[in-house]
């Protein structure tokens, strides 16, 4: 168990270091930070850090073979002392991605305690310890990085490899403690009644784990469905919204103006091309192509413009600040929803003219999307005003609509009070 807990915690440290190293290395670090809560400060202090730890355990555990197993005494506590101490500064500075150390100190005191009610009291500290020490349940509270981040960073083939080995070493250290256990217990008491009762909690506690494991794996995989759902309607209706407006404006003017039609249609393959290539990045989980060219203001207005120029809408768009700048998500959030505004105007709404606002009123933004198209005397909950919601309240904010006079679109959005909004 010593040597497959040093394996597992040099595989992790190792494997966090030299993804890092190859994400700076291929210039992804932006694209990688924005796809997880946290990293590490310094996976090679994290490496060098807990190999010196795992030294310290295997001299504690040569010190119990050679020496204390015949001079039993307040060192053999020591030494265990010293394990339980070593163990935990391991589990927190992998920031709980593993917890196999907790068995692994169980098992030493397994072999050097004689007292039967100090084992069961370590047992029952032990099952706690490896409960709360589980990332599934402390990631909710902490910001934790994950393993598993680092692993979807690799092409999906890779991923079935790396998930395979990540999971048998966690499988494997509780197989090999638990036969530990058993063999221990079996030959100091000669009686199997309370190895089969600690198996039977430790069996409870891995299938609690992994239903946990699963409803996490769950929620995640509905989250990302919807994302790229609401990524994907925004991005094509809003193009095709543009492409079908342009259309109509070449069909009137055909006949009339050759060559202000031929420019119209240069206009359209232009915002084809960009729609195209908006969608790759969707699916490909990037922020728009605008946001990664162009700072939120200037999306904005080129996305106004664009829509402006390929349809016969009249776009207004103002703010009263002199730059916008935001964290990735919030801007995100702000230019879909105008982005959304924008298509429901035009094709649900057959506007003319929208007027767009974006200001700061005390702690919090104001976007305001108001048209004159022919509103809308019962709002449905569709697609796109569903997915402003849920862009919205992921930032804890809240939008309404009214179609009373046009339609109008309200979404107010907390200021996070950081160094990014100032």
């Amino acid at each position: 168990m010593l040597a497959l807990n040093c394996a597992a915690v040099f595989a992790i440290c190792f494997f966090v270091y030299c993804t890092t190293q190859r994400i700076c290395a291929q210039y992804n670090a932006r694209t990688f930070l924005d796809t997880v809560v946290t990293i590490p400060a310094d996976p090679k202090a994290d490496l060098l850090f807990c190999m010196v730890l795992m030294g310290i355990l295997v001299v504690t555990f040569v010190a119990r073979i050679l020496w204390l197993e015949h001079h039993q005494g307040p060192w053999t506590a020591v030494t265990l002392a010293i394990d339980v101490v070593v163990c935990t500064l391991l589990i927190y500075r992998l920031d709980f991605n593993y917890n196999g150390l907790v068995l692994l100190v169980f098992a030493n005191v397994v072999a050097n305690v004689r007292d039967g009610k100090a084992k069961l009291l370590v047992a029952a500290l032990a099952i706690c310890g490896y409960l709360l020490a589980d990332y599934n349940l402390l990631s909710t509270y902490l910001p934790l990085y994950r393993v598993s981040d680092y692993i979807q960073y690799y092409t999906a083939d890779a991923q079935q490899y790396l998930f395979g080995i990540y999971n048998v070493l966690n499988s494997l250290n509780i197989v090999l403690f638990v036969v530990y256990c058993i063999c221990v217990i079996d030959w100091q008491r000669g009686t199997i009644e309370k190895v089969n009762q600690l198996y039977e909690e430790l069996q409870s506690a891995n299938q609690q784990l992994l239903q946990y494991a699963d409803m996490s794996e769950r929620m995640a995989q509905t989250r990302e469905r919807n994302r790229l759902a609401r990524e994907i309607h925004d991005t094509l209706g809003h193009t095709l919204t543009g492409i079908t407006a342009g259309l109509d404006a070449c069909l009137a003017l055909v006949e009339v103006s050759p060559e202000q039609t031929k420019k119209q249609l240069e206009l359209l393959s232009k915002v084809s091309r960009e729609g195209i290539k908006d969608v790759r990045r969707s699916v490909n989980e990037l922020r728009p192509d605008a946001l990664e060219r162009l700072n939120l203001l200037q999306a904005i207005q080129e996305m106004v413009q664009a829509m402006s120029q390929i349809s016969d809408v009249q776009i207004h768009f103002q703010t009263d600040q002199e730059r916008l700048q935001f964290d990735a998500d919030e801007e995100n959030a702000i230019y879909r929803v105008i982005q959304e505004g924008i298509t429901n105007a035009v094709r649900h709404g057959h506007a003319k003219e929208i007027w767009i606002t974006l200001s700061r009123r005390e702690q919090e933004v104001l976007l305001v999307i108001h048209d004159n198209g022919v509103g809308a005397a019962e709002i449905k909950n569709g697609f796109g005003t569903r997915h402003m919601k849920e862009r919205i309240e992921m930032l804890q904010g809240t939008v309404t609509f009214d179609g009373s006079d046009g339609f109008t679109v309200t979404a107010r959005i907390p200021i996070r009070w950081s160094e990014t909004y100032d």
